[in-house]
């Protein structure tokens, strides 16, 4: 009977090695991936001519949707990533895009919504992406099944990211 501790490899290092060099490559693609989407958002902007709000901001409003939210929800929702959502929630605002209304429990805190304004640029996002889904499934690139494990996967390594933040405090 074989007993492994946390310090030794379950499995040969020539395995261990090939998985490592596949987890980097996949890490790559999903930082590509994202920078790409952003690429394809400006772009679609420059092609309508909405030219006052980046993708970064564009892709906040559509995950806003119709939803009202405080902006330390647009965190832990999963509807913003960067590290600067003061600056863009601001723009924003001052551009017309969204409403912001102090909590009347909480003072400190501001709830956030669109504007029709705001709608306008969800739905062009919306637009995009049902274009995008249709030419993925149209084109053969990809089919439900190949989606939806696409989709399990990326939760998994989502599940496990998680638990590994949690777990260092």
């Amino acid at each position: 009977m074989t007993v492994h501790t946390d310090l030794e490899p379950t499995q040969p290092a020539e395995h261990s090695a090939a998985f490592m060099t596949s987890y980097l490559e996949a890490l790559a693609l999903v930082e590509r991936l994202h920078r790409l989407l952003l690429d394809v958002i400006k772009d679609e902007f420059e092609r309508v001519g909405v030219l006052e709000i980046n993708a970064v901001q564009a892709l906040l409003l559509f995950n806003i949707g119709d939803n009202e939210v405080t902006a330390g929800e647009l965190k832990t929702r999963g509807y913003y990533q960067g590290s600067n959502v003061s600056y863009n929630l601001k723009k924003l605002v001052e551009s017309g895009y969204m409403h912001h209304q102090r909590c009347e429990i909480d003072r400190r805190s501001v709830r956030v919504r669109l504007t029709s304004k705001g709608r306008m640029i969800r739905d062009v996002v919306a637009r995009l992406f049902e274009g995008h889904a249709d030419g993925l499934q149209g084109k053969g690139v990809l089919g439900m099944q190949g989606m939806d494990e696409i989709t399990t996967a990326l939760r998994r390594v989502e599940r496990y990211w998680t638990d590994q933040i949690r777990y260092i405090y």
